[in-house]
């Protein structure tokens, strides 16, 4: 069996941050040797095209990994899209995820990309020379917008089926819900690598937060923990790291294709998450 996939996700700065913390982050990042770094478009969907590829720069070149680069396209024209494409070919961008991208409030989405499928096979054809190996994302219970868990697994065949080469997962903290996804898209002959996405824990507002914008459940051990830590900041960060950790063993053990880790840019618990796990990675 093939060692599963260890990597990490990082954020352009907020207007409040300089570029440089994440620069930091990055410097202790390297240091754990993981297999890529992905690095968002911009928060909630805002342009931040340059400072993406900053980063991504800096992961490359600094860093000695490789990097992803998310691409949300609900706010784009083919027009933009190409000119993006560019950018990242002129970068040395060799990896994409391809993402629709949350929706705006006050801001219609465009037509061009109703779908991240649509943007998927939009890539495939402008990338002639084959530069771009091609990510998408997945929800282990289910994408907020599907009908039904059915729906939700077509949808998944339909981006493998437009390009797509592996996946990452939408966070999640009941395992369970992996596995059973997991078993759905493989009889739905989804046969590309399902990498498990996984956040620590560590501040209860970010977590409700990042939950309300997706379908993640909260199973009642995750709860228990949350309420009888939340008011002591180091009990819940060692708490969400626990249980972060037993997450990933599982997983492994289990035989998943690789962890993808949402860092919310805090090497701190990447290097401690690391230092319990990376064993299970060789």
């Amino acid at each position: 069996m093939a060692k599963p996939v260890f990597s990490f996700e990082v954020f352009p700065p907020k207007k409040t941050m300089g570029i440089d913390v994440v620069y930091n982050t990055l410097d202790e990042l390297k240091e754990l040797h993981p297999d890529f770094i992905s690095v968002t478009y911009g928060a909630g969907g805002s342009e931040n095209s340059s400072n993406t590829l900053n980063i991504a720069n800096r992961i490359e070149k600094v860093c000695g990994v490789e990097s992803v680069v998310h691409l949300p396209c609900i706010n784009m024209t083919k027009e933009d899209a190409s000119k993006v494409l560019e950018e990242f070919k002129a970068a040395g961008v060799k990896n994409i995820l391809a993402l629709r991208g949350d929706r705006i409030p006050d801001r219609p989405p465009l037509n061009d990309f109703p779908h991240a499928s649509d943007l998927i096979s939009f890539i495939k054809e402008w990338d002639k020379d084959n530069q771009f190996k091609i990510y998408a994302a997945c929800y282990p219970e289910m994408h907020p917008e599907s009908q039904n868990v059915i729906a939700d697994v077509n949808a998944l065949k339909i981006k493998q089926d437009a390009g797509a080469q592996s996946f990452l997962s939408q966070l999640f903290f009941d395992n369970e819900k992996f596995y059973r996804f997991t078993e759905r898209a493989r009889l739905a002959g989804v046969n590309v690598p399902l990498e498990a996405g996984i956040m620590p824990a560590t501040n209860k507002k970010s977590i409700e937060r990042m939950v309300s914008l997706t379908n993640a459940e909260l199973p009642a051990k995750f709860t228990k923990m949350m309420a009888r830590y939340q008011d002591n900041p180091e009990a819940i960060r060692d708490a969400g790291i626990a249980y972060a950790i037993d997450q990933i063993v599982d997983l492994v053990t289990n035989g998943v294709e690789g962890i993808h880790l949402y860092t919310m840019n805090n090497s701190y618990v990447a290097r401690r998450i690391n230092e319990a796990v990376r064993s299970l990675f060789c």
